[in-house]
């Protein structure tokens, strides 16, 4: 008996050896014919793009051989079991064991000695039933809603091969491939053929995109109530989705890239990730909110956003119209002719649109009204005569509005550009930030403006301060001026050919380096073109803060006369604050700054650096809640509008080379076996350059040759 069971069982061996090798051997003949059918670009794209697994036929799993090993064993137990006859040994389920199934399909293990003795045309059969239930994804029937699945169909269609219809950018498209393949290609802004409240957020925050300075066009909507069938649903619902992404994109990073603008402009990027982008309007509770979340949330760039709708009309106060009547005209008092005041109606109104906030009801057209629309004229480019006339009217009205409200957009834009978070957490969100427009510097902490002063920037032109974000990482007191290759080549070593002691007379130093070069120095002192402290943040452009010996031009209302380098009024204070907040327990103040001062140089180091940010703000909101402006010295606004105008959102996104300019001036023929080092690394001097200071110039008034230099812009890393 115990041979007659050993031969069936090897008999049953063979028997399932042979169906694994027919099995295997089909499924090898499919896949080549498969492959035969396919072209070499078909595989090359398959191959490239990612694709949802196909609902091909499983083989079958360890867990579906162990079932029947089971039943096998329950049938032979089911035989009287004789003494003289051992029970069937373990080893014999070895032979479907885990390992087996996943080297080689295999059929059902044997069952029992009646389903032993079946004709052996019956094993192969056993796969082909159990595999049948798979033939349809198990997944989607469960997730996707049977009123969707023919939009699910349709989108896993598109998604699979025409993506690139709806999205241009490739970060875009895997991402829509990833966030529809986990939910079995289900819409989410449609459900059994109706609007979803998340689509119904979305669709509002862009049709209302003009509110925050963007262009609504720019975010098409599409025709959900017109899509009524499954090909016309999964089109609106990834048109949808690009203008979600598109508008995320633009909130957040702007309309146009900086790089467009000027090429001293670096700022860091960071643009928006379209995984989270679905990930978090999807499942927001309110989708509207949700995608505004991408604007910026600095509280000037609110504050214009308000302005900007009373600009429009849309806001709480009224937008000031003056109306149209007889010229007025203020005639003051002269030799024998007395003064002539009118009185007009008009005049309050004019009063308030001019800002005049004293006398704010007098109807009289006095000197100070006369004065201020005089200003008017001449910020309008109108000949100033303080005559009230019909030209003047017409250009208080609309079209100054238009204007304020394209240098609003422009601003607004320009804080897209800025980091979300402007300052250093660890020191209570504490920056720098100054604005070039309006020569000002804030140091800022916990929201609140801890100390200001008055700054001198950059000539328009070549010389314009870069806007950038750093980190002021250390404070030099008493620095030394390394003078840049630019101002050695363009300005003094032309000069010692006129005057060979100009520069021992000016205080500076000529050393000739071992190689040929030329190197010239200024040493710490009062004189020194740096002043005293120099603000230390590393930047590609070369520029930083620094004292000057020179405080004439901080009197001035316009202070744009350096070559780049930010000159600060009162730089002991300016120290002072900022080490206070980067070592509160060491108590500076600026008399301790002031006792620092002498020949060597002192680097103090931050623990923590503190972030600075350079802005152009030609619109901003003052303190007392009044929309100012400020002129657009180095045509940025100019610009930027021009850009807005003649341009589609879509043309705006590329980002062009970032070209930076270089500092360097170009070099004049050098003095004969002159050579210059590369010390510095610099550009220009700030205020007259040198030849001016030398010889003299109608603006400013130069310093006479001999006395301490004029501010320099100035490099020593």
């Amino acid at each position: 008996m115990r041979d007659c069971l050993n031969h069936r069982a090897g008999f049953d061996r063979v028997l399932m050896t042979v169906a694994a090798t027919f099995l295997t051997v089909s499924a090898g003949s499919a896949l080549a014919q498969d492959q035969a059918r396919s072209s070499a670009a078909e595989l090359a794209i398959e191959a490239a793009i990612p694709r949802p697994e196909p609902a091909n036929v499983p083989p079958p799993t360890a867990s579906d051989i162990k079932l029947d090993t089971t039943a096998t064993v329950q049938d032979a137990a089911k035989e009287p079991v004789r003494a003289d006859v051992a029970p069937a040994p373990a080893p014999e389920k070895v032979e479907t064991k885990p390992s087996d199934v996943a080297t080689t399909p295999a059929p059902e293990a044997p069952k029992s000695e009646t389903a032993k003795s079946e004709p052996a045309t019956a094993a192969p059969a056993a796969p082909a039933t159990a595999a049948a239930p798979a033939a349809e994804p198990v997944k989607a029937a469960s997730n996707v809603p049977a009123a969707d699945q023919p939009v699910a169909d349709k989108l896993k269609d598109i998604i699979g091969t025409k993506t690139s219809r709806y999205f241009d950018r490739k970060n875009e498209r895997a991402a829509i491939e990833k966030f529809y393949g986990a939910r079995d290609f289900a819409p989410v802004w449609t459900q059994s053929g109706s609007v979803t409240p998340a689509a119904k957020g979305v669709i509002a925050r862009l049709k209302d995109a003009a509110s925050d300075g963007l262009n609504p066009a720019d975010y098409p909507v599409p025709d959900f109530a017109g899509a009524t069938s499954p090909d016309a649903l999964a089109d609106a619902e990834l048109k949808l989705t690009a203008s979600m992404f598109d508008y995320a994109r633009q909130a957040q990073s702007g309309r146009m890239h900086w790089s467009q603008v000027s090429g001293d402009i670096l700022y860091p990027e960071h643009p928006v990730d379209p995984n989270e982008v679905l990930a978090k309007v999807t499942t927001a509770t309110d989708a509207s909110a949700a995608l505004d979340s991408y604007n910026p949330p600095h509280k000037l760039y609110k504050e214009l956003k308000a302005k900007l709708a009373e600009l429009r009309g849309q806001g709480n106060g009224p937008v000031i119209e003056i109306a149209d009547g007889p010229a007025l005209k203020y005639t003051p008092a002269h030799k024998k002719q007395a003064e002539i005041v009118v009185e007009d109606p008009r005049v309050p109104q004019l009063r308030v649109k001019l800002g005049l906030a004293e006398n704010a009801g007098d109807t009289r057209y006095d000197a100070a009204v006369a004065d201020a629309v005089r200003k008017f004229q001449s910020g309008a480019e109108m000949k100033a005569t303080g005559i009230l006339d019909d030209k003047t009217v017409k250009a208080l009205n609309t079209p100054k509005r238009d204007k304020q409200i394209d240098v609003v957009l422009v601003n607004m834009e320009r804080w897209r550009w800025l980091p979300r978070d402007l300052g250093a957490p660890a020191l209570g969100d504490a920056y720098v930030i100054l604005n070039i427009p309006d020569y000002t510097l804030k140091v800022m902490q916990r929201g609140q403006q801890v100390w200001t002063t008055r700054v001198v920037t950059g000539k328009p032109g070549t010389h314009a301060t870069p806007l950038l974000t750093e980190t002021m990482k250390y404070i030099t007191v008493n620095p030394t001026w390394n003078v840049p290759p630019s101002i050695v080549y363009n300005e003094y070593l032309p000069a010692l050919q006129q005057d060979p002691t100009v520069l021992q007379r000016m205080g500076l130093k000529l050393e000739q380096n071992r190689d040929g070069s030329v190197h010239i120095s200024q040493p710490p002192g009062e004189a020194n073109a740096l002043g005293r402290i120099r603000f230390n943040f590393p930047n590609k452009f070369l520029v930083y803060q620094h004292d000057t010996p020179d405080k004439n031009l901080f009197a001035r209302d316009e202070r744009a006369f350096s070559h780049g380098c930010m000159r600060v009024q009162n730089p002991d204070q300016y120290a002072s604050v900022l080490l206070n907040i980067v070592m509160p327990n060491e108590k500076y103040t600026p008399e301790r700054v002031r006792s620092m001062y002498g020949k060597s140089e002192v680097d103090l180091k931050f623990p923590t650096p503190i972030p600075v940010n350079i802005t152009y703000q030609t619109a901003f909101v003052d303190d007392a809640g009044k929309l100012q402006f400020r002129k657009d010295v180095y045509g940025r606004d100019a610009t930027m509008i021009n850009i807005l105008k003649n341009k589609s959102g879509k043309d705006l996104e590329a980002v062009v080379a970032h070209s930076q300019p270089s500092y360097s001036r170009p070099a004049t023929t050098l003095p004969s076996g002159v050579a210059v080092a590369n010390n510095g690394g610099g550009f220009g001097s700030s205020g007259p350059n040198f030849f001016e200071r030398l010889f003299g110039a109608p603006t400013p008034p130069p310093a006479p040759v001999g006395r301490r230099p004029q501010q320099q812009r100035v490099f020593t890393r």
